[in-house]
């Protein structure tokens, strides 16, 4: 039994069970592994069944009887049925779903159930109970006292789809784990296990989905919980690494471009904005990608950070050419932003001989009009793709427009995203990493563009 085998490899599986455990995401052993708890319940008092009450936890020893399987009568479902008893009477064992129960166990076994009990006094029987052998001294009106069972292991109870239960899920776990399937290659170093106080893999899995305490289960969560953190720090690690031997546009002139921009605002930066615009500009003369956070609260002036550092890019040429600009994307999440974000950059950059343009879902615009120069005026959506692929375009504002495998860069050197976590992952990197942001010179080869997210303070928490 291997890790990545399908479960219909190693388990009878009908139709509708392994759609149930596809819709949550389980088709392997080792998906069945991650399938992780959401609690445990532990078996209730031992009790004779005389005294069962409907809606209470127990754990009832006794002898096994009537064993059948059938279809429930108005919803066809596949139930397996069974007959506890002990000294003090019976009550009626029901699997729903899971009918080949009834087959694992013998007329008169000696068995312990712990489980619910269900419907209504007089009427009352065990929905889905965990049942495991048990010695015949046991059975009877003497059964192991309260503080025995107490002591007893817990029963996971998992997440669950309509047609597979957790006791389904502690049935198959039960198996694969004689089978030795656990015994996986642990990604955690020892030395890191060591250094935390975690187990190994194995043993946190044994210990997450058959306790014999809660601190074992604990003590697995935090290993897990650990494992995806550690998981999440070495894909970052690599991106940064692979980020690092990426090229980049380089702008060494940014000090000055940008201080000619901030003398035309009609108010001096703050010191924080002054910190960030060179927290920028310093990675800008790198030559590989910048990835930064840009955090502020409502008004505290992130879009003139903005402003400034992609000024510095569009006065920028690209390497080997005597014309030109280097081009920025920003890309916001809804039409009216990008519309705001739009008329802010046409002030910003009205003295500036460049062009910029907005696409959206509802159209596009480009500034300054040919006609009226002072003026946006709109424009195809072929002639302004056209436009950006040339780099006529140097700065183009919009939607998810731009994520679009037919907006082509030319020099594509900066992307700024507003309100950052409201685009997904994917969203953002198809921005950076399609293959349209591309350098059409053969000297110059592919260059990934800077990027830079702006997220307001109370959501970027």
């Amino acid at each position: 039994m291997q890790h990545e085998d399908p479960l219909q490899k190693h388990f009878r599986l009908s139709p509708p069970l392994l759609a149930a455990l596809g819709k949550i995401g389980i088709r392997t052993i080792r998906d069945l592994f991650y399938h992780f708890p959401a609690r445990y319940e532990q078996g209730g008092k031992s009790a004779a069944i005389a005294g069962l009450v409907p809606g209470t936890e127990a754990t009832i020893f006794g002898t096994i009887h009537d064993l059948e399987t059938r279809k429930s009568w108005k919803r066809k479902i596949p139930v397996g049925e069974a007959r506890l008893r002990d000294a003090t009477g019976s009550i009626k064992i029901m699997w729903f779903h899971q009918p080949y129960l009834a087959k694992k166990y013998a007329e008169g076994m000696s068995v312990k159930a712990v489980g619910t009990i269900g419907g209504k006094e007089g009427k009352i029987y065990l929905a889905n109970p965990h049942v495991e052998p048990a010695d015949p001294t046991d059975v009877g009106i003497f059964a192991p006292s309260s503080e025995t069972a107490s002591e007893s292991k817990l029963f996971a109870v998992y997440p669950e789809s309509r047609g597979v239960s957790s006791l389904w899920f502690r049935h198959a776990l039960e198996r694969v784990f004689k089978a030795g399937a656990h015994e996986l290659e642990d990604p955690i170093p020892g030395d890191i296990l060591d250094t935390y106080h975690l187990p190994a893999l194995s043993t946190a899995l044994v210990w997450i989905h058959t306790p014999e305490n809660l601190k074992d289960a604990e003590a697995a969560r935090k290993r897990f919980a650990f494992e995806e953190m550690y998981a999440i720090q070495v894909k970052k690690s690599l991106e940064r690494a692979e980020n690092a031997a990426s090229a980049s546009y380089a702008i060494p002139e940014g000090n000055t471009l940008t201080n000619r921009f901030l003398a035309t605002l009609p108010f001096p930066p703050t010191n924080a904005q002054q910190r960030a615009i060179q927290d920028i500009l310093f990675d800008f003369t790198r030559g590989y990608p910048m990835a930064r956070l840009l955090e502020g609260d409502v008004g505290s002036g992130k879009t003139a950070v903005a402003a400034a550092t992609a000024y510095a890019t569009v006065c920028s040429r690209p390497p080997g050419r005597q014309h030109g600009t280097l081009q920025v994307a920003y890309m916001a999440p809804t039409e009216i932003l990008a519309r705001q974000h739009f008329e802010s950059f046409i002030e910003y950059f009205k003295d500036l001989p460049i062009n910029i343009a907005l696409m959206t879902g509802s159209g596009c615009q480009k500034f300054p009009s040919k006609s009226s120069r002072g003026k946006a005026t709109p424009i195809s959506r072929a002639q302004l793709l056209k436009w950006v692929e040339n780099g006529e375009i140097a700065m183009l504002v919009g939607t998810h427009a731009l994520i679009q495998k037919s907006v082509q860069f030319q020099h594509l050197a900066y992307c700024i995203v507003d309100e950052q976590h409201r685009f997904g992952t994917r969203q953002r990197a198809a921005l950076l990493k399609n293959p349209h942001s591309h350098g059409n010179a053969a000297s110059i080869g592919t260059r990934m563009p800077s990027e830079a997210w702006l997220s307001e303070a109370s959501s970027a928490g």
